[in-house]
């Protein structure tokens, strides 16, 4: 006799993903589930809800690189298995490490021989290099306290209130009182003058930032160096500096070149850099660049030989992956400082179109600066009839994920857009995200006029709506909830007029 199955019963690898179970039923969300499903289902499930997520591509927030060449995908896949800290394992991926370590050594102009090894290390990102950079700061000081014979449990470091969040993390975790110049309007990076007075007898170093987050500003890092060279010999102090250049560490070298910023200048002890920033590789690359032997405590440095040989290491993690440390050597010798002088300067010219874009339009004030970090931020001249957080909202239908963001104390009464310009945003999508930034303005000009035209209708019910009531003149004003009313009314149809024509454009029906 011939047995049959079910359909629900069949061999599920005949069916496509769509016509199987597996699309009707929810995703675990808390508990891992009890059975197994297929590969190729598990794989189009997720991808669809991935679908959700921002194009990285039009993620004008993020500095980090969205963009790479094929051929160094390739490395990637081929190097996504290989632990990074098994380094007798892996000694080529080691050398590679050693090799960036000393090319970016040479490009902060670190008082290196030509063969001579530099100090540094890889990390996941600028964030674990902060910390690492300043625990040798923490160490260094400490260590001299004790030999003089001083306190050594009061640190402070130094830093201006528009710093990124790692530092405040660094100063919290590992208890150091970190010490904010604040902002003001117009002037949205550290002040060296206000920066050195906060120096004491306590502090571990004074944080510079080479390209800010809010506007992409270069801080004064020559000029800070002076005013501490003279303040320490007024003090005998050995206040040292640590360079933040994060965004910037990429981009100076190549296109302000005269710019004194880094270990040319005597107290700059240690700087971090992103590798996944301006060094043009995806996520997970930072590093962590010292000036000598002598500004890296050896006691911060462990060796271990369980893995087969013996490893120095300082890292705050272990295991992590080789494959942008791999991809980081290769954007070195592919674009070679020639490659990334281009690179550099089409970011800056870029960013030059769409500043004026802007400015064409008369409804902004630019707040960043022509040198520095190639990104645009702005403010709206008028904030009467809408802000810059309806404006961020309004561009994403445009696909554009643009910041909008208030800034620290205490300029905190200040809002601004920004657009980061990386490698992979052309002229073409500048002078789009302008004309769509324009589109924005016109239907929120529109919105303003009509919720105007309301409240204009309402007073004047107030004023010359009268009637008669037993001989008596009564005023016959709207209430409040009628008003409200009427303003979500238009509110509704100026909504379902966007959807009409957000759907137009996708080709919806």
């Amino acid at each position: 006799m011939v047995l049959s199955k079910t359909a629900s019963e069949s061999d599920v690898s005949v069916h496509s993903t769509f016509a199987s179970r597996y699309v009707r039923t929810s995703l675990p969300r808390f508990k891992m589930p009890d059975e197994s499903i297929p590969k190729d289902a598990a794989y189009q499930i997720i991808n669809d809800e991935l679908m959700l997520d921002g194009n990285p591509r039009l993620n004008l927030a993020s500095f980090v690189t969205t963009w790479m060449e094929p051929e160094c995908d390739k490395l990637i896949m081929a190097s996504i298995n290989k632990n990074y800290v098994d380094m007798d394992e892996y000694p080529v991926t080691t050398e590679l490490q050693n090799r960036c370590v000393n090319m970016i050594a040479h490009l902060f102009n670190a008082p290196l021989e030509e063969t001579e090894a530099a100090v540094g290390v890889g990390t996941v990102g600028s964030s674990e290099a902060i910390m690492l950079a300043g625990l040798a700061f923490k160490r260094k000081w400490q260590n001299k306290r004790k030999l003089e014979g001083k306190p050594f449990d009061n640190p402070n470091i130094v830093t201006g209130a528009n710093v990124q969040v790692c530092w405040e993390k660094f100063a919290r975790y590992f208890e150091v009182e970190l010490k904010e110049v604040k902002l003001s309007e117009g002037y949205y990076v550290m002040d060296p003058e206000k920066a050195v007075e906060l120096v004491d007898e306590n502090t571990i170093c004074v944080a510079a930032i080479l390209g800010s987050t809010l506007n992409g500003e270069f801080e004064d890092v020559k000029r800070l160096n002076d005013l501490l060279v003279e303040k320490n010999k007024e003090t005998g102090w050995d206040t040292p500096i640590h360079v933040d250049a994060a965004s910037g560490g990429f981009i100076a070298p190549f296109i302000y070149p005269e710019l004194e910023w880094d270990f040319r200048l005597p107290l700059v002890k240690s700087i971090n850099v992103s590798g996944h920033k301006y060094g043009l590789v995806y996520a997970g690359i930072g590093w962590a660049i010292w000036r000598s032997k002598d500004d890296l405590p050896e006691e911060l440095i462990f060796h271990i030989n369980y893995l087969g040989a013996d490893q120095p290491t300082f890292t705050l993690n272990f295991s992590k992956g080789s494959s942008q440390v791999i991809a980081q050597y290769y954007q070195m010798i592919r674009l070679g400082f020639e490659g990334y002088k281009n690179v550099m300067e089409n970011c800056r010219d870029n960013m030059i179109v769409l500043k004026e874009g802007l400015e064409k339009m008369g409804r902004f004030n630019i707040v960043s600066k022509d040198d520095g970090v190639p990104l645009v931020a702005f403010t709206l001249k008028n904030h009467t009839s809408f802000d810059e957080f309806q404006i961020s909202d309004l561009l994403r239908r445009f696909g554009w994920i643009v910041p909008a963001y208030s800034m620290p104390p205490d300029a905190q009464h200040i809002t601004v857009l920004r657009v980061v310009i990386r490698e992979d945003f052309s002229r073409t999508l500048a002078e789009r995200l302008v004309v769509d930034i324009e589109k924005v303005l016109h239907e929120l000009d529109a919105f303003a006029a009509r919720i105007k035209m309301i409240s204009g209708s309402s007073s004047v019910t107030v004023v010359e709506e009268v009637v008669k009531n037993n001989g008596e003149v009564v005023s016959a004003k709207k209430s409040a909830l009628e008003t409200q009313r009427e303003i979500t009314a238009v509110w509704k149809k100026f909504v379902l007029e966007r959807k009409k024509l957000n759907d137009k454009m996708n080709g919806v029906c």
